[in-house]
């Protein structure tokens, strides 16, 4: 039975934990009395749909049940997370909040995404909320901040890594808690820069997104600055920048006067920056561009990359299929090229996996990698039957039509969702002794699982396209 979520705000940020619960297989209703709240969390769900799987070489859950509702008993009835995410101001969060402890079973988690206030401040009315930060797309981005009582909050915390999100428990209360404190040190000095004519707009996000906006993205800011003290370390780093901490550089101390001329310039000077795009095609490109970091950072398992890993890692495998689903995920956009479809490497990546995957089920898994052994691909043949774009599904059944000896001969039909045969890739293996570098039997257990697999596929029809040429007419 599928777990519930209830999400209080259909906003930017109400909508993004929308979609990550329901993305995840929960059933998620949603409170909020805007008439337009259905569309605008439509259009949050939409982009979600097109980039989260696409952080993934499994499929994602089957989506549970999206309902909207105008009664806030109703919409928190038997949930087991229920999101705050009403304006910041405190009297609304202290109404909403209290509403909801009442409502609410009292075995939910109450989570409010408050950017700055603190939990002794969202309960001094008789609450019983921690707080869930968040970071915008919250469907893509793994941080959560926490902050409550321990037993709530490592509750809390289970539940947000069962949904692919990073929770960062924060041990004292303060007000912004620690990422927004951060951000708001950038953007003060940012208005300054601007303000004083130092810098615009775009001159800035420039300055962040080609220097240490990339660095931060997987090392952070502690562990990129060991690197730049050199051999030496950190305390190599702080003797030879300590001191310039003293220097008039910065006005972290100071704040610009907040009034219409700065207003008017720093949106006149966004607007010459972004203006010529939507918010919507703006947030695909933000999103296109995060799918891209993330899943270049999941290779080394750095940063948010480490997150999708582990969460991958306790996706179910597929079933129900004659013969073995080897792959079934998402096409990401930069798996496609400037034809609009995806590239021809692509095709030969998914074969790629196909077979990873299929040594696994086998038992050539990591750990038989590990102790000394593989199978190495020597050949392979790839038809390309149909187009396949970015955001379609893709899924792999892998047919094996030999494994004697030190050989694997596989066969992998490539399928569009709708069931189309997009591509097959046919690869010949030779198993590897990686010491010596030379081919070598399988392990005994391997071998067998191997044989098995070979004796149930012999009586299959032999695919069309099997020991096929280069050029031959079909």
């Amino acid at each position: 039975m599928a777990r519930k979520a209830s999400i209080i705000g259909g906003g930017v940020i109400g909508g993004g934990w929308a979609a990550r619960f329901l993305l995840n297989g929960w059933d998620v209703s949603v409170f909020d009395t805007d008439p337009e709240a259905e569309r605008k969390i439509g259009e949050v769900i939409a982009n979600a749909r097109r980039s989260l799987p696409a952080l993934y070489d499994k499929a994602l859950p089957a989506e549970g049940r999206l309902s909207f509702h105008t009664d806030l008993a109703e919409a928190v009835s038997g949930a087991d997370w229920v999101q705050e995410s009403v304006p910041e101001r405190l009297d609304l969060k202290h109404r909403v909040l209290g509403a909801l402890c009442e409502a609410a079973p009292a075995t939910a988690v109450i989570g409010s995404s408050t950017s700055g206030f603190k939990p002794s401040e969202l309960n001094e009315k008789g609450a019983r909320a921690v707080v869930a930060h968040p970071f915008n797309p919250v469907y893509l981005l793994p941080l959560v901040e926490l902050v409550g009582a321990a037993s709530e909050t490592d509750r809390a915390a289970e539940i947000l890594r069962s949904i692919g999100m990073f929770p960062l428990i924060v041990r004292k209360e303060i007000d912004a808690h620690i990422a927004d404190r951060l951000l708001e040190a950038v953007w003060r000095e940012s208005l300054w820069l601007v303000k004083d004519g130092v810098a615009t707009t775009a001159e800035i996000d420039e300055a962040i997104r080609m220097g240490f906006g990339l660095r931060w993205a997987q090392m952070g800011l502690f562990e990129t600055y060991r690197i730049a003290g050199g051999e030496a370390g950190m305390k190599h780093f702080m003797a030879q920048f300590g001191p310039c901490l003293q220097w008039p550089w910065t006005k972290l101390m100071d704040v610009p006067e907040f009034n219409d001329d700065l207003v008017d310039l720093i949106a006149g000077q966004s607007d010459a920056q972004s203006g010529h795009l939507s918010i919507r095609e703006l947030e695909r490109l933000r999103d296109d561009n995060l799918v891209g970091m993330m899943r270049a950072l999941r290779k080394s398992g750095s940063g948010a990359g480490g997150v999708l890993k582990a969460h991958e890692a306790t996706f179910a495998e597929p079933k129900g299929a004659t013969l073995p689903v080897t792959v079934e995920r998402q096409v990401p956009t930069s798996w496609t090229d400037y034809n609009g479809h995806m590239n021809e490497t692509h095709y030969l990546e998914a074969g790629a996996q196909a077979t990873d995957r299929f040594m696994e089920i086998i038992g050539a898994d990591a750990a038989y990698v590990a102790a000394g052994r593989s199978y190495f691909t020597v050949e392979s043949h790839v038809r390309f039957l149909d187009e396949v774009k970015a955001g379609e599904r893709l899924r792999v059944t892998t047919q094996v039509l030999g494994g004697e000896g030190k050989k694997m001969h596989l066969f992998h039909r490539l399928e569009r969702g709708d069931g189309a045969l997009a591509a097959t890739v046919e690869t010949l293996l030779l198993h590897m002794d990686l010491t010596a570098r030379r081919s070598s039997e399988p392990a005994p257990d391997i071998a067998a699982k191997l044989a098995e697999f070979t004796a149930a596929h012999a009586g299959l029809p032999r695919p069309e396209g099997a020991g096929r040429h280069v050029g031959q007419r079909a």
